[in-house]
């Protein structure tokens, strides 16, 4: 790694966003991180929806998208909700998770994932990320396990907190998948669940298979900046049957089936998607496979921009994946922070809309007292990663000569 003095903000950051413009086309006006796009059918199936009257959380587009989801992460089951978060929520409540247990998650990660372990009732547990693909290190967390962790038969207990550890939670950051096998492994041999946050990586695939569907669970946002979305939305997808009828009692209030009567059998949330959102989000999924391919049309524009500048690095899909590119990402080769800062400035003065990665998890305040291992690769990238302006939209403003045919197919 290039020392942080080596990276010299005028030449470099002028550098960047003189390449970025260029890829875009040289935009005259403000180019936000990432918009939604929304074809005639959007328009079409939403008014039906007002048409019909059919606008809450029954009605056939609710059943149709969870179909259209499952199929579109290659698992058997889906069932839509409000947001991911809540769909994280569920999925560990169902896959085992109680009150007081830890679940290992990244402190790299969206707030929504250590937000949604504490609503679960259980206590997010903090570990490091691999430097090339940002996700959960599942070397460094072997190693975090043989020091703090104690098997009692079939569950593993923190050593140090006498608490029991019952999942992991690897996040596919900005569509880039975790090396997945590895972590199966792992968690086989400890006994722990398995839920993908997969929130960010609808279309990834890991050794040609979905992201999502690697897991016990997976789950999946559809907010307003994600690849596909319905507005506010998330599922939970899982090719086990007995896993997705609980999740859909407990999205649905509990409510035992009947004609008229209101019988309910748990404490249990008002979760389910309206059909009004599952409307829009069947419209997005009908131009799925044409987003990604025009996300990584803009992504190999960018790879190619970028190979031979100094000072910065553009991230590319791990080895044996094929990544969504939800969000295109730039590693400066410095880990000074005020570096960072005047490079975010610059860019969004000129109106380029760049933001840094998340701030590690585990420096929150309402956090800063859970478990934790190491996290120096992760804040190493805290200082070092940048997201740049990635609608699939832009694919469309590329220089002819940056184009080229992609193979989606294979790595």
């Amino acid at each position: 790694m290039t020392r942080s003095e080596d990276f010299d903000f005028v030449r470099d950051g002028t550098s960047i966003l003189n390449v970025i413009n260029d890829v875009i086309g040289n935009p005259q006006a403000f180019v936000p991180l990432h918009e939604p796009e929304f074809s005639p059918s959007s328009w079409d199936m939403v008014k039906d929806c007002l048409d019909s009257g059919w606008v809450s959380s029954i009605g056939k587009y609710v059943d149709r998208f969870e179909n259209d989801i499952a199929e579109a992460c290659s698992t058997s089951q889906a069932v839509a909700v409000v947001n991911g978060t809540a769909a994280l929520q569920v999925a560990l409540m169902v896959c085992g998770v109680q009150p007081n247990d830890e679940v290992i998650i990244p402190s790299l990660t969206f707030v929504a994932t250590a937000n949604a372990v504490v609503h679960a009732g259980a206590v997010p547990h903090f570990v490091d990320s691999n430097q090339n693909n940002f996700g959960l290190a599942v070397e460094a967390l072997q190693s975090h396990l043989n020091t703090i962790a104690e098997r009692r038969g079939e569950e593993t207990y923190n050593q140090i907190t006498g608490r029991r550890i019952s999942a992991i939670v690897p996040m596919h950051v900005f569509g880039h998948p975790v090396d997945m096998d590895p972590l199966l492994a792992l968690a086989k041999d400890y006994g722990l669940s398995v839920v993908e946050d997969a929130a960010e990586a609808l279309g990834s695939t890991y050794k040609g298979r979905a992201c999502g569907s690697l897991g016990q669970m997976g789950v999946l946002s559809f907010n307003g900046n994600k690849i596909l979305t319905t507005g506010g939305g998330g599922a939970l997808v899982t090719n086990d049957p007995n896993l997705a009828k609980r999740a859909k009692h407990l999205t649905t209030t509990a409510k035992v089936s009947h004609r008229w009567a209101f019988e309910h059998d748990a404490v249990a949330f008002n979760y389910r998607m309206p059909n009004l959102n599952a409307a829009l989000g069947c419209s997005q999924l009908q131009e799925l496979n044409n987003r990604i391919n025009q996300k990584r049309q803009l992504a190999q524009s960018y790879a190619q921009a970028f190979a031979h500048l100094e000072g910065v690095e553009f991230i590319q899909e791990p080895p044996n994946c094929q990544s969504n590119y939800w969000l295109n990402t730039l590693r400066l080769k410095t880990d000074n922070p005020s570096q960072r800062e005047h490079l975010l400035g610059l860019l969004n003065d000129h109106q380029i809309m760049a933001r840094p990665v998340w701030t590690l998890l585990h420096r929150l305040p309402m956090f800063a007292n859970c478990p934790k291992s190491e996290c120096t690769v992760a804040e190493k990238l805290e200082m070092q990663l940048i997201n740049i302006p990635s609608s699939a939209h832009l694919a469309g403003d590329l220089h002819p000569s940056r184009i080229q045919t992609l193979d989606l197919s294979s790595n």
